[in-house]
């Protein structure tokens, strides 16, 4: 639990700073640019101002930046919201980057077949898993191996490219399919089994996640099998196992579990550019 707060405080802090001085260059934005050329057109339109714009303007900053200004209260009034534009500026341009970078990630996987998916083996953008829940070896339902999926999501979330779990798939490639993990839900199907999926993240990683991970269904070789395609998580994702929350990432072709200082540095690298 320390270790998540000291994360969370870490960028928090960055995130501070990354508006503060969007709001100090959209302030100064307000004042050396904004206010002048407010005072440029009312003196135009009042015939009491013979300078041309640029003349006009320079003057104005010249007073500026003399500290020779009678109209303080306007010039701060133009601070605020050059402030509030630099603020809205950031704000959009992070929500439209992060979405088109999500479209575009999403139309590159679709573009991929599964068996030529596949073919590659895992690696550190692809796992496979024989099934969500049920254990082939003991022919009966095993809890556990939800948390080996979810890890594998987990470390997939926080990592800058995200990546593609393949369930109903073998570590060797071997197609098993997902009819064993069907007969152990109510609705024995594509759609139980989306929704046990979907709760298994709400609950362990956060609803907000859901829309990070896109769930598609393919046969191959007359199997079902499910695919997750997982896009990069704007937060950290912690996984409580133990009851320890841990920050899970993908090491090559496997996910490991990062201690307090390997977190705190993961995360300032990682998320540094995300707020």
């Amino acid at each position: 639990m320390k270790r998540f707060f000291l994360l969370m405080l870490s960028l928090w802090k960055q995130q501070l700073k990354l508006y503060l001085f969007a709001a100090m260059i959209g302030a100064s934005i307000g004042v050396f640019i904004l206010a002048p050329s407010y005072s440029f057109i009312y003196s135009q339109e009042n015939n009491n101002n013979k300078l041309s714009s640029i003349e006009y303007v320079v003057r104005q900053l010249t007073s500026v930046v003399n500290g020779n200004v009678a109209e303080d209260e306007l010039l701060l009034f133009y601070a605020e919201i050059g402030a509030m534009l630099g603020l809205l500026t950031v704000g959009l341009y992070g929500f439209l980057y992060k979405r088109l970078s999500r479209i575009e990630q999403l139309k590159f996987e679709l573009q991929k077949d599964i068996p030529s998916i596949i073919s590659q083996g895992e690696g550190p953008f692809l796992e496979f898993k024989s099934s969500f829940r049920w254990d082939l070896e003991q022919s009966r339902i095993n809890r556990t191996l939800e948390g080996v999926v979810l890890k594998t999501l987990a470390g997939f979330l926080n990592s800058r490219h995200g990546g593609t779990l393949l369930i109903g798939v073998a570590d060797d490639g071997e197609v098993v399919g997902l009819e064993k993990d069907y007969q152990s839900f109510k609705k024995q199907n594509q759609d139980g089994f989306e929704q046990a999926i979907m709760t298994a993240i709400s609950a362990n990683l956060g609803a907000d996640l859901c829309s990070a991970v896109h769930v598609l269904f393919h046969v191959v070789e007359g199997k079902d099998i499910c695919r997750l395609i997982v896009t990069p998580a704007l937060r950290p994702v912690f996984l409580t196992q133990g009851n320890t929350p841990k920050l899970f990432v993908r090491t090559g072709g496997a996910t490991r579990d990062l201690n307090v200082q390997e977190a705190l540095e993961f995360a300032q690298v990682r998320w540094k550019r995300e707020k």
